[in-house]
């Protein structure tokens, strides 16, 4: 990925250590995650029922789905529990300084 696909998204003290943010990015709803690994982003819906996991609670590196509690992993967008047996996008995230940078081709 080169420098130019990263795109701002917001700043580190827009999203305190263990909290999200949703945000649009070029017509993209994405969910940015601050976890104790860093900095991560994921699609904002669910592969289930496409509930926004915005709505639900981050547990360490895992988002859990508000409807029926379908868990992902954060830092690939894997599926971790049912009843989502498909993963959401993940997308690569950087830091530079204060900025928190995403670049949408999903990995």
């Amino acid at each position: 990925m080169t420098d130019s696909q990263y795109i701002l998204a917001c700043t580190k003290a827009d999203i305190p250590q263990g909290k999200s943010l949703a945000i649009e990015l070029r017509g993209k709803e994405i969910l940015l995650c601050h976890s104790a690994e860093g900095f991560f982003a994921v699609d904002n819906l669910c592969s289930h029922a496409l509930a926004r996991l915005c709505d639900g609670k981050l547990k360490g590196n895992k988002i859990l789905c508000p409807l029926h509690g379908a868990a992902f992993d954060i830092r690939d967008g894997s599926a971790l529990s049912r009843p989502a047996v498909t993963a959401i996008a993940s997308y690569a995230v950087r830091v530079e300084k204060d900025d928190v940078l995403v670049c949408l081709e999903h990995r």
